[in-house]
């Protein structure tokens, strides 16, 4: 896979993926991290005296121009952080895009407009994503693609685009695979992995994957609950996916044949509603009483958990232990992510609601070895599936 040091860029366009699909609170970003994340490879580009083209998506418009989903904000916090003016294009590749990318400059940059307005960038038909990457690559002389929580989508600027100009992996990209590698490839031992998050059909795959790799994997969040009815406990109102306990029930019965041990929570703080004022009372993982949900889990499982990290080498850790945004039910991911801290392992946060936990909760990012910008495509890429956006870089 070339990266962007391969590439003549000076006095070029050089269109740059980007992930920069941040959390929005009107039009105030309420976590700018994915933005801070594609910096490396913007700033070396420009520095280079290329000429940058940056287009990303934001949340799901379905192929409609919806202005709730404008990156005009983004483009706002891009240039106060590079320190430079970001011009903005207000369509993605029609005369604005057109007209903002013939006029730069070398190390200037440009963000066009939402690409998910297209409905050619998410579309299932070859013919169509073919047309929107063709007015696309109109606007560059390079492709970079440094976007990876998008990479596991065969969408028009991650798959097509790249197949019609000279092109490269940019620095975040090229970084997340190195990371991945080391999890899958040669991970030091013990090797843990904590997973949460609401349900266990989400993490199925690399689940899979993991008993033949993994020394440990340790269950919380949500999909805990599905363990726990899979060992025969009541679990009240909690979240369950009662159609995945039969296979829960065979991973449970392969780990123990193979040797990786699954961690459960013995202790769940339960809640009679959910919200942030509800009645809560911590009780043991197998006595959940049946009109009650557990949100987290609970203080004796979180020591277990950290114990179970203290002597770890590798952890890898996606998904919360519980309802972190509620400050009642944020415990568990706290212990959690200290968890790893001290372990003094090569710790990697696989994105999504991880990564968001460990920057909410005011943990310092510089503490952990890598935290992923992509959750869906580090577990994709775990799982051993084929992500279209790096088969892409990957084809010379």
């Amino acid at each position: 896979m070339r990266t962007i040091e391969d590439l003549d860029v000076t006095g070029r366009r050089v269109f740059v993926r980007a992930d920069l699909n941040v959390p929005l609170d009107g039009d105030r970003i309420t976590d700018d991290g994915r933005i801070r994340a594609s910096l490396p490879t913007i700033n070396a580009l420009r520095e280079r005296g290329a000429r940058v083209i940056v287009g990303a998506h934001l949340g799901r418009p379905k192929g409609q121009v919806k202005p709730e989903f404008s990156l005009r904000p983004v483009a706002a916090r891009l240039g106060e952080l590079l320190g430079a003016e970001v011009r903005f294009a207000t369509d993605t590749a029609g005369e604005s895009a057109r007209e903002v990318a013939g006029a730069l400059a070398d190390g200037e940059v440009a963000l066009v407009e939402n690409l998910r307005f297209e409905p050619g960038e998410t579309s299932k038909d070859d013919a169509e994503r073919g047309e929107f990457a063709d007015r696309l690559a109109a606007l560059a002389d390079l492709y970079v693609g440094d976007g990876f929580g998008a990479v596991h989508r065969k969408h028009a600027s991650v798959f097509d685009l790249p197949r019609r100009l000279p092109h490269a992996a940019g620095r975040l990209v090229f970084t997340e695979i190195d990371v991945l590698r080391r999890l899958t490839e040669s991970p030091q031992r013990p090797y843990a992995v904590v997973l949460g998050g609401s349900k266990v059909s989400d993490k199925l795959g690399v689940i899979e994957n993991l008993l033949g790799t993994a020394d440990r994997i340790l269950i919380g969040g949500g999909m805990a609950y599905t363990f726990l009815a899979a060992q025969g406990h009541e679990v009240g109102t909690s979240l369950l996916e009662r159609d995945q306990i039969d296979t829960v029930q065979e991973y449970l019965r392969r780990a123990a044949d193979k040797g990786v041990e699954f961690v459960l929570p013995v202790d769940v703080v339960t809640a009679d509603r959910f919200a942030a004022d509800a009645d809560r009372r911590t009780v043991d993982a197998d006595s959940i009483p049946a009109d009650r949900m557990g949100l987290d889990i609970g203080p004796r499982s979180a020591e277990l958990f950290a114990a179970k990290l203290a002597d770890a080498q590798t952890v890898f850790w996606n998904g919360p232990m519980g309802v972190f945004e509620m400050e009642p039910f944020a415990g568990g991911t706290r212990a959690v992510a200290q968890g790893l801290i001290d372990s003094g392992a090569f710790t990697v946060v696989g994105g999504g609601d991880s990564a968001a936990a460990v920057r909410s909760l005011g943990f310092d990012e510089r503490a952990f070895g890598h935290i992923s910008t992509g959750g869906g495509a580090s577990l994709e890429y775990l799982e051993g599936k084929t992500l279209p956006g790096i088969a892409a870089l990957e084809d010379e």
